[in-house]
């Protein structure tokens, strides 16, 4: 494989790697190593095991029956209630079934390499806990986009700061106009924000949306993020 930018690291971080089978654990283990991450395995039916040993965060098939009982276990662990939950999903309402719960990142099945490397590369500082420097916090939801005279717009978040958010989304954005973000972080209410886009990658439907500065609604998400890092 060629340079990815990053330095060798020494393993100090674990991510649990719950229900898949040896090859998937390995190739996940491959793509995580170089940002100094393992990959361990734990088996499916072993749901205790997120009780009582250290994990910084864990890799579930979002469709395995026993999806809720794993992320249940996992943010009821004192413990392990702040890891970095990976998901694996075949399509996007799988990615959101479980937002409620603050799935941070998804992996499109079947796993392909460069995307999975782009994923661990946009979320490792927060798995190996940089959490001052990262100020951006990866987690999947569902949010509506309402632009002045156009149907409002389907769209799931990838990051979120306290000044904006990237979100993927399948319908073009405008980005003239101000636009009014409805979405909801895990345990939060519905926030209702105005923001503009700030960027555009509309051939990978992705797009980078600036919160107002003037709407004060935009303090909830800073909130959000203060407590997401327990930071207050």
């Amino acid at each position: 494989m060629g340079n990815t930018g990053v330095a060798a690291t020494k393993v100090g971080a674990r991510l649990a790697s719950i229900g898949l089978d040896d090859s998937g654990t390995a190739f996940l283990n491959d793509c995580f190593k170089q940002f100094g991450i393992q990959v361990v395995p734990v088996a499916e039916e072993t749901i205790s095991a997120l009780s009582r040993q250290k994990f910084e965060g864990c890799i579930l098939r979002l469709y395995s029956p026993n999806a809720e009982q794993i992320l249940k276990a996992a943010r009821n662990s004192p413990s392990n209630r702040r890891m970095v939950v990976y998901g694996i999903a075949r399509d996007t309402k799988e990615s959101l079934r479980f937002s409620s719960f603050g799935i941070n990142a998804v992996f499109d099945e079947p796993l392909e390499r460069q995307s999975v490397l782009r994923v661990v590369r946009s979320t490792h500082l927060l798995v190996i806990h940089e959490l001052r420097r990262y100020v951006r916090i990866p987690v999947v939801a569902e949010a509506t986009i309402e632009a002045l005279g156009a149907k409002n717009l389907l769209a799931v978040t990838l990051e979120v700061s306290a000044g904006g958010m990237s979100v993927s989304c399948s319908e073009p954005i405008p980005t003239k106009d101000t636009v009014r973000i409805s979405f909801a972080l895990p345990g939060e209410k519905l926030i209702k924000v105005k923001a503009s886009v700030c960027w555009a990658r509309p051939s990978e439907r992705l797009y980078g949306l600036r919160f107002d500065a003037a709407d004060p609604t935009r303090l909830a998400v800073r909130s959000w993020i203060d407590q997401y890092l327990e930071l207050v």
